[in-house]
């Protein structure tokens, strides 16, 4: 049984159910498994009460408290799969993710956490900042980190509170906005591309991200956008970053400057993974969340909670290692955490049938109604036929990649 713990989505959850559904019973060690889906409720719990679910893919829990408890209740006490594991929210904050991979020597840009512009409305916070905070100068601070720069909230998603920042004016009002939010200053980088990789499990989808198109623009479908070494390189810190924090299903956003990787944003409780964004790459998302969750379950791996930070944290320091060493040792750990061979011996035997499975699915009326379903409760109804023509393009397009794809196999 795997439960899904939900916000407003409706569209991935009765694709991913539906895809289920179809694949039907799998075959594995101890004989045969069926499984099952359902959305789970918020309700009181008690601490002893056995969980219904052997895995929880978890929407809300990085904002809506009471559910957080209750996965951390089913992963201490009943050995419930999660992803992602509720241990790790604070770093899906960014600052500890940020500290964490400028700790493994990768090139975050320079980045700053600056105090509240306005200490939040409680009485021991205004005592604590009048008794204790020290003066500061921005300016001086962003004439360091050198301009352009980006604030952002060290918390912040969806972009969320962030302001690009040009000069001393723009910095200051930026600032005077930031009201109660924490925010870091860091540089900006004068990008080539801006590069959106979503992973799940031990597989990852690198996709060219155009973040100043409105979202159904955003993902743009090209193949082949980065150099073979830096889409290696992008692959690589997505694996890294999940693998260290014991995430599987994340996304991560690097900016590709020349020959140069800078991971920006890898910490994402909830990634996008909605139809009308994702559109032609929204049928793979939904074979590798049916594939890990189905291996997860059938070859009984189990749920990790221990971070093991040490194991990096040495590559990190190891003396005479240059970069590209490190990054090699950092994805044997990703790999090895991910089980990434058995992972793909287990699709290629136990799943083989799971392509051409979700190719007839899309292909046929019953994904048609979910992608207009989904336009209709997203958009109103003057653009409904827009973005209906809009998707349904973009699928066919998969379609004949897929279809191309499968043939050569």
């Amino acid at each position: 049984m795997i439960g899904l713990l939900l916000g407003t989505e409706d569209d991935w959850p009765t694709a991913f159910t539906e895809i289920l559904r179809r694949l039907g019973p799998v075959e594995g060690p101890g004989g045969t498994h069926d499984f099952d889906v359902e959305r789970i409720t918020i309700e009181p719990f008690s601490l002893r009460d056995r969980p219904r679910y052997d895995m929880a893919i978890d929407r809300l829990a990085y904002w809506y408290y009471h559910p957080r408890e209750w996965l951390k209740k089913v992963a201490m006490m009943d050995g419930v799969y999660l992803l992602n594991s509720p241990f790790t929210f604070q770093s899906m904050e960014k600052h500890a993710a940020y500290c964490a991979m400028m700790r493994l020597g990768l090139k975050v840009p320079e980045t700053v956490l600056v105090p509240y512009k306005n200490p939040l409305d409680n009485n021991r916070y205004a005592y604590t900042a009048a008794r204790y905070n020290q003066p500061f100068d921005l300016d001086a601070i962003a004439q360091k980190i050198g301009y352009p720069l980006f604030m952002k909230p060290y918390d912040g998603g969806a972009w969320r509170g962030v302001s690009r920042i040009n000069n001393v004016a723009e910095l200051h009002a930026a600032y005077d906005a930031s009201g109660e939010m924490l925010m870091h200053l860091q540089k900006a980088i004068d990008y080539d591309v801006f590069a959106r990789s979503l992973s799940i499990g031990a597989e990852t989808m690198v996709m060219k991200f155009q973040p100043d198109k409105p979202m159904h623009e955003r993902y743009a479908v090209e193949h082949d956008f980065l150099a073979p070494d830096a889409g290696l390189e992008v692959v690589t810190i997505s694996k890294l970053v999940n693998a260290f924090f014991r995430w599987e299903f994340n996304s991560c956003e690097t900016l590709v400057k020349g020959g140069d990787v800078y991971p920006i944003d890898y910490a994402n409780a909830c990634p996008d993974v909605a139809l009308t964004s994702l559109h032609y790459y929204f049928p793979w998302a939904m074979k590798a969340l049916v594939k890990w969750t189905v291996f997860a379950l059938v070859t009984g791996r189990p749920a990790r909670l221990d971070l093991e930070t040490d194991r990096f944290f040495a590559v990190a320091d190891e003396p005479g290692l240059s970069y590209g060493d490190k990054l090699g040792e950092y994805r044997k750990l990703a790999d090895a955490y991910f089980d990434t061979e058995r992972y793909q011996d287990f699709c290629a035997t136990s799943l083989a049938r799971l392509d051409q499975l979700v190719l007839d699915w899309v292909t046929g009326p019953d994904f048609d109604q979910l992608l207009v379903r989904t336009v209709q409760s997203v958009y109103p109804a003057h653009e409904h036929d827009q973005f209906i023509a809009h998707l349904r393009g973009l699928l066919h397009l998969w379609v004949r990649d897929e279809s191309t794809r499968l043939a050569a196999a």
